[in-house]
């Protein structure tokens, strides 16, 4: 059974912007879907569209089986939003906030205070459960917010960077919740990040969102082996350097693809661990000495690198691929 279900969904602003160009999507019931992007990719305009708060320019979007353009008012029934901007009543006390949004979703009183206050035990938030809202921290603000989204039990939450500004701790108090939530009682979750951990601990299924269209789509262990190879990373001093390291190693043997992003250059080859030592010394005779050298096993990030060009942090544009001999562009 599918929780979300859209077709060529499509979002222009004007005829030069398309914040979401045509993309399509399946995410089964009781699955945690994770949606990577950086900030601009499209990624928070896609939840607007399928939570109802802003109409598509085309396309057609399902979500909990109802129509979001026929039935926007069932949609939200069903369905919690925890969105990036926070939008709370600072005159209340976080604990009268959760109480009141329990009672408008119909939960009896007696109901509603107890989940507001395992609630505000899971954000963390019961030493101040009592002091009106407009007295909270930026990240406090968050996490009630965070937890307005899930006081009425709903069957699909959607999570627009849930844990921004959140501390390690009250992280993992976020991330075990989501995933009690999930297991325990199979709620579905739609969560938008740019913690490539978040996207591999929580996340059945993994969508990469790039200038508005879906890139590369499954399991974080499928996207990894996709990869298929060790990875070289190395950094430069400048990237006139990275250009010159990632000339000579698309001659290197072996090598299947090699990726520049700024002063990065990434080296995709197998048995990466024989091949420093020779990929050292070629980038010396090279004249383009690497800072730092790291071996490692593919990640999401190597994922994201190879799909869009860029790492999911670097705000740079997007990076050239120089195809190694027999690779593709």
């Amino acid at each position: 059974m599918l929780a979300i279900e859209a077709t060529g969904l499509t979002k222009h602003f004007g005829p030069e912007i398309r914040a979401v160009d045509g993309i399509d999507l399946r995410v089964e019931a009781g699955q945690i879907f994770g949606f990577l992007g950086q900030n601009g990719s499209g990624k928070t305009t896609t939840v607007r569209m399928l939570t109802t708060l802003l109409r598509p320019t085309a396309g057609t979007a399902r979500v909990a089986g109802v129509d979001v353009l026929a039935n926007p008012a069932e949609v939200r029934r069903r369905v919690g939003v925890a969105l990036q901007e926070v939008g709370l009543d600072e005159l209340q006390t976080g604990r009268e906030l959760l109480t009141l949004q329990g009672r408008l979703f119909g939960l009896p009183a007696k109901e509603a205070r107890e989940v507001a206050a395992r609630l505000l035990e899971v954000v963390t938030l019961t030493e101040a459960a009592d002091r009106p809202i407009r007295g909270y921290s930026g990240g406090m603000k968050r996490r009630l917010d965070l937890a307005c989204a899930l006081v009425h039990g709903p069957e699909i939450v959607f999570l627009d960077e849930p844990t921004t500004g959140l501390d390690p701790v009250t992280r993992d108090a976020v991330w075990q919740y989501v995933l009690e939530l999930n297991r325990e009682r199979g709620v579905t979750f739609f969560l938008t990040t740019q913690y490539l951990e978040e996207a591999d601990r929580l996340a059945d299924t993994v969508a990469i969102m790039d200038r508005g269209r879906i890139v590369a789509e499954g399991s974080p262990a499928e996207l990894k082996a996709t990869i298929g190879t060790d990875v070289v990373t190395l950094t430069f001093g400048s990237e006139a350097d990275a250009g010159r390291a990632a000339a000579a190693l698309n001659l290197f043997e072996g090598v299947q693809r090699v990726l520049t992003a700024g002063s990065e250059v990434a080296v995709y080859l197998p048995n990466g661990a024989a091949a420093v030592a020779a990929i050292v010394r070629l980038l010396d005779e090279a004249g383009a000495p690497a800072r730092t050298l790291v071996l490692k096993q593919p990640t999401l990030d190597d994922v994201f690198l190879r799909a869009t060009g860029h790492h999911l942090d670097d705000g740079s544009p997007r990076a050239a691929e120089a195809a190694a001999p027999g690779g593709t562009r």
